[in-house]
């Protein structure tokens, strides 16, 4: 498999070609989760989780890939599995080498960004649509009171605190659960 062949892969938007090649390296995730007491469900699992975070990365313009994917997609999918088990102890952690730092961060920030993605999708769909119309549309509570047939600016501001205080309050509740 050749690592600058996947990466133009990505940057040319072929990403279904390029997860096709990164598809291929599966059996060796699958042999790490299972060397480590997981299944093969688990395996899936944690690869599927790190080719996420190898994409969330790769659209980020800072990131660089400074090593082989097969390395890079290992190391996370080690970290993912760890993560998942809740295993790392203080020692561990505080042994990381800096490449393994970023990775674990990258972990962490997943993990993070899927809370805050249930946390959403846990609120009502006026909550949802008060949330996207103001963070995503980037409209103004003029045009959200006017969208929602709220009587006033203030009304719609109101509603959206609302709502986000109601996400902030699951996110911190699914936090603790997980």
């Amino acid at each position: 498999m050749n690592d600058k062949q996947i990466l133009s892969y990505f940057k040319d938007g072929q990403r279904d070609r390029a997860f096709k090649k990164l598809y291929k390296l599966y059996p060796k995730i699958e042999s790490l989760v299972t060397s480590k007491g997981g299944t093969k469900a688990d395996a899936s699992d944690v690869f599927q989780e790190a080719l996420i975070i190898l994409n969330r990365n790769l659209e980020k313009s800072d990131f660089t890939l400074t090593s082989s994917f097969y390395t890079y997609l290992y190391s996370v999918s080690r970290f993912v599995w760890k993560d998942m088990q809740n295993k790392f102890t203080k020692q561990e952690l505080h042994d990381l080498k800096d490449d393994e730092v970023s990775v674990f961060h990258n972990v962490i920030e997943e993990k993070k960004y899927q809370l805050a993605e249930r946390a959403f999708s846990e609120l009502g769909k006026r909550c949802q649509q008060i949330l996207q119309l103001f963070y995503h549309q980037s409209l103004s509570f003029k045009e959200i009171a006017k969208l929602m047939s709220f009587s006033s600016e203030k009304i719609a501001k109101n509603q959206k605190y609302k709502c986000l205080t109601k996400a902030k309050d699951i996110y911190q509740q699914t936090h603790k659960t997980v």
